[in-house]
Parts: structure tokens; sequence; C-alpha cells
């Protein structure tokens, strides 16, 4: 208890009721002068009741905001709530002076058994939200008081009225008064302000002050959101009160601390009681004196991070600018936007790049708060905790990629883990495309911890109390209830990267059962990648691949059966659909035959199915186009044959479109561009079966040429057109001189190839006369 006694007048009218803007520095050094004057025996939060008992947790200089208290159903994680507190919000700051002087202190608002039963019955549109974030539902109390004091902007006037006059050491209870007497004025005005809920959750409060002052006496402090102040001081009967409360639905709940962050606080995430600027009252509570100069050395600190020439003279006359700003707008301090201006004239040279830089990171910024071992949670949250400290990932909020070479263990679990949570959806990591090699022995992931992962958490906490157990659970449970066939080879694909052992059995055997029984080709083309995938690299984690063998190929058999027959008659969205599975496919295959003993004839026999679709008159010119790339690709037809097969299709009695689709199923896709521009023939037959088209005709087969030719690389277009522009009969020199000057000769050059050889010496560190060695390859492969 504090040894210094009450002011005089401070329980004078009763409970001593400190209304507060949620998140406030001002309302938070406000609140912090007003219990140093009145020292009361209790101090009463507005918040959940059932987190009583985690209130001396904030003792523990573990528990560092943001953080939030957490509600959640037990029976159904999913639905829950937040209380999120900063270091400047006015209740985390009536919480430690409680806890620091042996004050008790209670959570007096309506039980979050009721507001999450409440929203389940009620189908209320907020749900899940916390009952900060439905302040906004009703009328904005600020948005009013500052248009009444001749403000547009909100947020301007409460830091004009509030954050730059400090709480008054001879006075530290009026500021509170006005502020009551000013929602007593609005309420009187709008009523319950459109949330009816707010009748409910004031009778509840209103019966545990009556509660606490039974307890306590007279010296109740009471911290609450200053529009209920006016209906806590009403007078009102028990009676009436528990009318009020009677029949409200209830749900088993657990509580607990958990991190949050100041960007989760700002109003831009859809937070109904956020605040624009975290970052900045976060600057404005922690900034003892001259927070101006603080905050523009802070934004030159993070400038110069960014490799922006920003001196010290920079910072003073952003300094005096902003000071100059705010008297000439009549503000008593510089506030936000001044500095903000301030910033963006002086440190950003006018510049709005580097402005958003500063708003992101400082304005709103990345803190990101924790919690001690010792609070609540579920096992799977302590479980992931460990694994977190052994494998050295420790949550941020700010993005980050982590690269992973597989053939470190450290990396290995690393990424075992990654996949473990993405399959039990708690997204802490998306896997990135690497910027670096592309080896199978590399994973790039993209991190960042979003407060919401500890809700799904809490919901994965249902399979299993640690993330091998429950990913594995989940798994086999995915498997059971998988509706298609390539959902279960993705799923033995996941079991693989995240090291699921115990689970691939069980998918595996879906995976047979489903296979046996699914007639559908397009379905067997689509499930055999990612079951070839996880054969040929699924070694790379140590992990045995043996039973997908037999599935794979088996796979593959029906694959070669069926597919000529399910690609004839096929409509043009189908053919399009199919001509993917028909690459899939092929380079499954190929991954296939290289990764499994004793299967050599895989290629030659999709080889012989490619061929039938390149030859079967009932196949779509789509997919006979497809299947004559395929072979030229892999050599097994020589130009002569290409340019037969083309003739064929592009003949006068071809039908337009059907031509028009084999063209795109030939020359689409990587690679077609360049096909053209080395061989003159096949340039040739497209060019004159383009100039034949009748004109009716052309119109119809323009949007798939269109499509064709806008996927080639630009200078592949514009070789092209020279060599169309020229014609054949432009005559070999024509075209050889065209396809010189795009880069092509049909000699090589020797004489300026040689010519290069002494850059790359130099590049490579040695003399002419030094042989290449094993270093020099490893760099150019490094290159």
């Amino acid at each position: 208890m504090s040894e210094a006694p009450p002011q005089a007048g401070a329980f004078e009218a009763g409970p001593l009721l400190l209304g507060v803007r949620h998140h406030g520095p001002g309302s938070a050094r406000a609140v912090r002068a007003a219990l140093d004057a009145a020292s009361p025996a209790v101090v009463l939060i507005e918040g959940p009741p059932e987190a009583d008992p985690l209130i001396p947790l904030a003792a523990d200089p573990g528990l560092r905001p943001p953080v939030a208290l957490l509600a959640h159903a037990v029976d159904e994680p999913g639905r829950s709530a937040f209380w999120p507190m900063a270091e400047f919000s006015p209740e985390w700051v009536a919480i430690r002076w409680a806890v620091e002087r042996g004050v008790p202190a209670r959570f007096i608002d309506l039980p979050a058994t009721h507001t999450l039963a409440w929203e389940e019955d009620t189908g209320d549109p907020e749900e899940g939200a916390s009952e900060e974030e439905a302040e906004h539902a009703r009328v904005d109390p600020l948005a009013a008081l500052a248009e009444a004091a001749g403000y547009d902007d909100p947020e301007r006037w409460w830091e004009d009225a509030v954050e730059h006059r400090g709480p008054g050491r001879s006075e530290p209870f009026a500021p509170f008064a006005a502020l009551e007497d000013a929602m007593g004025a609005l309420r009187e005005r709008y009523g319950d302000g459109g949330r009816p809920r707010d009748l409910v959750r004031e009778a509840y409060m209103r019966l545990q002050i009556r509660a606490a002052r039974k307890e306590f006496g007279d010296e109740v402090a009471v911290v609450c959101g200053a529009w209920h102040v006016p209906a806590l001081r009403a007078k009102a009967t028990v009676t009436a009160d528990r009318a009020l409360l009677k029949g409200l639905p209830k749900l088993k709940t657990d509580l607990t601390w958990v991190p949050w962050t100041h960007r989760r606080l700002a109003r831009s995430s859809g937070y109904g009681a956020g605040i624009d600027s975290p970052g900045w009252y976060a600057h404005l509570f922690g900034a003892p004196d001259r927070p101006v100069e603080r905050w523009l050395t802070k934004v030159a600190g993070l400038l110069r991070e960014e490799d922006r020439i920003v001196s010290s003279a920079h910072v003073i006359e952003a300094v005096r600018l902003a000071d100059t700003l705010a008297v000439m707008r009549g503000r008593p301090l510089p506030g936000l936007t001044e500095t903000t201006d301030a910033v963006r004239a002086v440190l950003c040279e006018g510049s709005d790049v580097p402005l958003s830089l500063v708003y992101d990171r400082l304005v709103v910024g990345d803190v990101l708060g924790e919690v001690p071992e010792s609070a609540p949670a579920v096992p799977l949250q302590r479980d992931l905790a460990r694994e977190q400290r052994r494998l050295r990932l420790k949550p941020e909020a700010l993005e980050r990629e982590l690269e992973l070479d597989l053939r470190g263990d450290t990396d290995a679990a690393r990424g075992r883990l990654l996949h473990r949570l993405r399959l039990l959806g708690v997204g802490w990591g998306e896997p990135a495309r690497s910027r670096g090699s592309t080896g199978t022995f590399r994973e790039t992931w993209r991190l960042r911890w979003e407060p919401e992962l500890s809700v799904r958490i809490a919901e994965a906490g249902v399979w299993g109390t640690t993330v091998l157990g429950a990913a594995t659970a989940k798994a086999e449970a995915d498997a059971v209830g998988a509706r298609a066939l390539a959902d279960v080879t993705a799923l033995a694909e996941q079991c693989l990267l995240a090291g699921l052992p115990d689970a691939l059995p069980v998918v595996m055997r879906v995976l047979a059962d489903r296979a046996a029984l699914d007639a559908d080709v397009s379905h067997l083309a689509q499930a055999l990648p990612a079951l070839v995938r996880s054969l040929r690299y699924g070694d790379v984690r140590g992990t045995d691949t043996g039973a997908l063998a037999d599935v794979a190929a088996a796979l593959a058999e029906r694959v070669f059966i069926g597919l000529p027959p399910a690609c004839t008659t096929l409509d043009t969205d189908a053919a399009q659909e199919m001509r993917g599975h028909v690459d899939a496919v092929h380079g499954a295959v190929g991954l296939l035959a290289e990764t499994l003993t004793g299967h050599d004839d895989l290629r030659p026999r999709w080889r012989a199915v490619l061929r039938t679709l390149s030859q079967r008159d009932t196949v779509p010119g789509l997919l006979r186009g497809r299947a004559v790339r395929l072979l030229l690709d892999d050599g097994v037809l020589e130009a002569e044959d290409v340019a037969r097969l083309m003739g064929l299709a592009l003949s006068p009695g071809t039908p337009p479109g059907d031509a028009a689709a084999w063209v795109e199923g030939f020359v689409g896709g990587g690679g077609g561009g360049l096909l053209l521009v080395h061989d003159e023939r096949l340039l040739g037959l497209v060019d004159a079966w383009l100039t034949s088209v009748p004109a009716d005709a052309f119109t119809d087969v323009l949007p798939l040429l269109r499509r064709t030719f806008s996927a080639y690389e630009p200078g592949v277009r514009r070789t092209l057109g020279e060599l169309a522009r020229r014609g054949p009969g432009g005559g070999a020199g024509a075209v050889g001189h065209a396809a010189t000057s795009s880069g092509f000769a049909p000699e090589p050059d020797a004489g300026r190839a040689d010519a290069v050889l002494p850059v790359l010496h130099l590049l490579l560190g040695r003399t002419p006369e030094q042989p290449p060695s094993m270093d020099d390859d490893l760099a150019g492969v490094g290159a």
C-alpha cells in the first residue's frame, strides 16, 4: 500500500472515475498522476474479470508491452477476443501502478465467458473483436469533441488538448472531471451511441464497483473508457442492473497474455480502437524531455541506416522548421503533422519515398512485446517456444528473409519446424523464391510474427501437445478427409518436407486407395508431379521415400494408358487445362526415370504416348502441337519431321481455328520464339499459313496468336518482326543478316570470341598462360 495520504477531495463524489482514451499517452500520464495523488485502496480496470489472476505477471520483467489479454473458448479456440495494451495505455499504467505498490487491482468489464458466447448466440458482426475494438461502432467521442472545438482532425485536437499539456500537479483530477462533463453532454445527445451492449457492460461494471466499495470503502479508483464514466456515475438500482445481466449466454473460456505489436495497434490494421501513430505515441510517452529533438534524431538515424546523407545540421534545421510551423499554425508545440512536414522538407528533400519508410518504421513501428514462460499457455505453445529457443528462431514483427541450407542439421530442423507449422495452419513463415542458388538443398522463407498466430496455435492445440505430434495427427486426419487425389499427393510431399515419418504410411495408404479408385486421368496427371518431387528431393532431408516408388510407378502407368483417350473431343477450355497436365507429366516422367532404378522404359513409353497424341486427328490442335514440341525438345523428332507435321497441320484444308491452336501448342511457352528465330523453315510455314488465312476467319484466330506471341521476350519479338518483314524473298543472305543482327550467326565468330578472353582473365585473376582450375569452374557456377 502507498504510504502517501490521499489528496483531499479525491473521493468526495464517490469512487474516483478516471475516464481515458484507450492507448492515449496523455491519458496514461494523467492516470499515473491521479493515482499518485489519490492513493486508492483498490484499482478497478476495464477488462475481463477472468484475467484477474494474470495481473501479478505484470511485475515480471519478462512481460514487456505491447501485449494483449487473449480470451478464447476452450471448445472452440478460434472464437477469441483480444484486449491489447501498450506501454502508453492507461490500463497498463494502472496495472503497473497497483502491482508496484501492492494495491489490489481487478478487471470489471463484462466477463469473457459472456462476451464470446454473446457473439455466438447473436451473430454479432464484430465477432472476434475485443470490446475496445467495438468502440468505433458508435459515435466517435473524439471526433465530436474536436468538431466542437473547431478542429477538423480529432488526432490533432487530442495532441493539442492532452498530449501537449501535461497533467497538472496541483489539480491531477481536473482533466478527468472536464472529460466526464464532455462525455455526459455527448451521451445526453446521442444516448448509448448505437451500442446497446454498452448498457449490459455498464450494469456489470456498476455491480463490481458496489462490491469493491463494500470491501474497501470509498477509496476506489476506476480506469475505464471515458464514454462509460457518466453511466457509471448515474444512479441505478442493484435490481435493475442484475435484470440486464439475467439470462446471458456462457462459454467456457481460457485467458492468457500474448505478445502484441505496435502495427496491430494502428487503426490501419482494422483495429477499431486503434490509433494512427502508435510509434509516435510510444515516443511521446517515453521521452523525458525535448520530444521533438529526440524524435527527429531517431528519424535521422533510420535514414542513415538506409544510406541517405543526413547530418546534424539537417536535424537542427528540421527542429527549427517544426517549431516555426507550430507557431504559424497556432499550436502549443510541434505535433506529428509539423514534425512530418519538417522531415519531408529537410531530411527527405521533399520526397515522399523515404518519408513512407519513416512512417512505416517509426510512426507506426514494428515493436513486438514479450511474454514470460510463467504465463499460462496451451502445451503446444510451450513446445513451440522451446523449439524456437533451441533453433534460435526468435519471433519478430518485422518481416525478414531466412535462407536455409538443408545440408546443415540446424537449418534442416528449422525448415521442418516451419513446414510443420504451415501444415497446422500457423503461417509464421511463407516459402519464397531464393535469389541465390536454386539447388534442392536450399530453402528461403519469409518470416513475420503476427499476434493472431497465438489464436492459430491455440486452435492447433487440439491435435497434440507438441508441434511434431500435432502436425502428425493433422496430416493423418487431412489425408483421410481429403477429397481430391492431388490433395493427398500434395500432403505426402508436405509430410516429407516437414519430417513426419509416422504420418507418411497413413498418407500413402490413403493415396494408394484413392489412386486405385480414381479413373479420371486429369486427376492422376495432376497428382503425379507432387509425388515425383517427393521421390526426387525427399532424400535431401534424409527421409525414406521408398514407400512412394511403387505408387508413383503405378500412377505413371495409368496416365500412359488413359491419356490418349482422355484427350479426344475436348473443347477449348478443357484442352488448355489438359495441356498443363501434359507439360507437368512430361517433367515428372523425366525426373521419375532418373530416380527409379529398373524403370528405364518410362521415357520411351511416354514418348510413344506423345507420338500418338501428335498424330491423332480427334485430339485438339493445341495438344497435337504441344506433343510435337515436346518430342522435338527431347531430340526424338528431327527438324524435317517437325516441318512435315507442321505443314500438314497448317495445310489449307485445316480449319483456321484448329491451325492457330496447333501453332499455340507448338511455339507457346518457353523457347518457342527462339525456335522460330533459328529455324527459317518453321517460321516460313507459319508465315505462309498466316498470310493465307481468309479475312473473315482472321479475326477468330487473332486472339490465339496474340496470346502466343505476346509471351515472348521483347528481343525475340523484334527479331521475328525483322525476319517477317524481309520475308522468304529476301534470300538466305537477308535472313542470315537478320540472324546476325539479333546476336545469332550461322557459324561462331572465333575472332570475336577471342576478344573476350583478356577480360575473362582479368575477372578470374589469372594470367592467360595459367590453365583453368576447379576454382574457376566453381566461380562460374556461382556467377
